[in-house]
């Protein structure tokens, strides 16, 4: 999804007036040794003010000659044209194939110039994802079927970065259009086995050494295209694709690096010493990839998709803007105006307007209908809860199933997810232990099962029999998708009834009300405001509110 562009006017406020409001995601990607039990992960939050959460489907098939495959723009609806069809397409599980080929994006956008003027560019990166699933066994397959659609049909959509993996490896796939021209200029680093990377709506690829043709692939104009355009004019060897396609003012680097950047932090103390760049203060960027101090689990990947900056000078809870409960969230629009100064809110990983999130696993130890799982969450990353679903899975359970962001429904697990996160935004210290209980045992109980149940399950798929295993497979995933949903809709209304007219009922430790020795409620505590919330009363208001003896 596109960056917010109006956090450009923190540096640029003439391109920002010219720039639509745009929307925004964050990537986040570990290799097989650096990961805690070998998987390849790569993280996605399709973050859009204006996104269902709902899990897509595309069953595997086979093609007669001359069936065409329509093509339509992620993100409006529109109809582009269409393409010739392949004789047999994969089955596709949301952002995962079945042959645990999962891709993810953020867009950055470039240089307006290069967004296609012909009209007639057919693939957008939305349709390049999907298309890409459906075709490709490997993630070095996925790329080169990305790169010759671009070619033959043209390329719809702005800059944009894709995470791209499969059992054994990862890569991060750089792509702009070429304004008039037809097609696309690409570049596609491997990101090391022992490394972990990220993007998040900024292109991180800089200076490669070209000639690596194992871990590095490329348009054959990359390099000549720019320098026609006037992007680039030094030496070959020292050419950024990131540089020569894109700026990276004060503003897009905090609202966008800063993200990755909290996340390498994590496993990498010493990357704290790029703060500076995404402060501003430096010109040396972060790399585009770390080898972490320890390996990462899945549970962590999880929570380093709800990071709000905790631990950074661009912590959100203690500011005014916290507000006396300490939300670390920020209301649109990004950037605001104080005596003639434009200032900034902070954008972080976990974000209101989420509409859906994963954390895909690929697997080279187990087959692949198992090896592959999405463990999918609807809404802010936060306060969603990751369900797995397995790459083979062919129904997809109907509280995840396609809806209307206008349509509320107590049956939708994102629907669900947006009650309570949405009555955590207003009194978020108070609430969120409650989630974290109710969200955690759920995350705890799916992941504890997890060996004990593959097991079951490679043991269906080495007896031969398929129907037994999909039917195995899509009962559990249907299981799993009411559990958490029902889970949630219980969370929303005890949250509810417990801090009713901002009071909060008393509750015993396991979070049962408490009546008195006469079946009575008892009666509730008033948690108020904290000491900062009154201190700023007194300063705005002066002796207005005081009590005079």
């Amino acid at each position: 999804m596109k960056r917010n562009s109006l956090l450009l006017s923190i540096m640029l406020p003439a391109l920002a007036m010219t720039q639509a409001e745009a929307l925004a995601c964050t990537n986040l990607i570990a290799g097989p040794k650096a990961t805690a039990d070998g998987s390849v992960m790569v993280t996605y939050a399709a973050d859009s003010h204006n996104l269902y959460g709902m899990l897509t489907h595309t069953p595997a098939a086979d093609h007669a000659p001359g069936t065409v495959r329509k093509v339509v723009e992620w993100d409006t609806g529109k109809p582009l044209g269409s393409i010739p069809q392949i004789p047999h397409t994969y089955n596709v599980v949301g952002n995962i194939n079945e042959y645990q080929v999962a891709i993810g994006e953020s867009t950055w956008g470039g240089h307006e110039e290069l967004t296609d003027t012909t009209g007639n560019s057919v693939i957008d990166y939305g349709s390049l994802i999907q298309i890409a699933l459906e075709r490709s066994k490997t993630a070095r397959e996925a790329i080169q079927v990305m790169a010759d659609l671009v070619d033959k049909y043209g390329y719809a959509s702005s800059g944009e970065s894709f995470s791209i993996a499969d059992k054994n490896e990862v890569w991060v796939m750089e792509m702009i259009g070429k304004g008039a021209e037809k097609g696309a200029v690409w570049i596609a680093v491997r990101i090391p086995d022992d490394a972990i990377s990220g993007h998040a709506n900024e292109p991180r690829i800089r200076k490669v050494n070209m000639k690596d043709k194992q871990n590095v692939m490329y348009s054959k104009d990359v390099v000549s295209f720019a320098r026609k355009r006037g992007y680039f004019n030094g030496k070959d060897e020292d050419f950024s694709f990131a540089d020569a396609y894109s700026t990276h003012d004060t503003g897009t680097r905090r609202g966008c690096d800063a993200r990755v950047w909290s996340y390498f932090r994590r496993f990498k103390p010493e990357t704290d010493k790029y703060y500076t760049w995404c402060s501003g203060e430096s010109d040396e960027p972060m790399p585009l990839y770390i080898v972490p101090d320890r390996k990462v689990s899945l549970k962590e990947m999880q929570e380093s998709m709800r990071d709000h900056f905790e631990g950074t000078p661009f912590e959100m809870t203690s500011d005014i803007g916290a507000g006396p409960n300490h939300v670390p969230y920020r209301w649109r629009p990004m950037d605001y105006e104080v005596d003639g100064k434009e200032y900034c809110n902070e954008r972080a990983i976990a974000t209101q307007q989420t509409g859906w999130s994963f954390v895909s696993q690929s697997r080279a130890d187990l087959p692949d209908p198992v090896g592959g799982v999405l463990w999918f969450g609807t809404d802010d990353t936060n306060t969603s809860v990751y369900m797995p679903f397995y790459c083979s899975m062919t129904e997809i359970p109907v509280q995840l199933a396609e809806g209307d962001i206008n349509t509320f429904s107590f049956d939708s697990n994102f629907w669900m997810t947006n009650w309570v996160a949405n009555q955590a935004y207003n009194r978020y210290d108070l609430m969120i232990p409650d989630i974290r209980k109710v969200q955690g045992a759920l995350e705890d109980k799916f992941q504890s099962s997890r060996a004990a149940r593959e097991k079951e399950l490679v043991g269906l798929l080495d007896s031969g029999d398929d129907a037994a295993f999909r039917k195995s497979v899509n009962k559990e995933g249907k299981e799993i998708a009411k559990e958490a949903t029902d889970a949630y809709r219980d969370l929303g209304i005890y949250l509810f009834v417990k801090f009713m007219d901002g009071n909060m009922k008393k509750t015993d430790e396991k979070g049962n009300f408490q009546y008195n020795e006469y079946g009575i409620p008892m009666y509730p505590s008033f948690p108020g405001y904290d000491k900062k919330y009154y201190e700023n009363i007194v300063k705005e208001t002066g002796d207005h509110f005081l009590i005079k003896k």
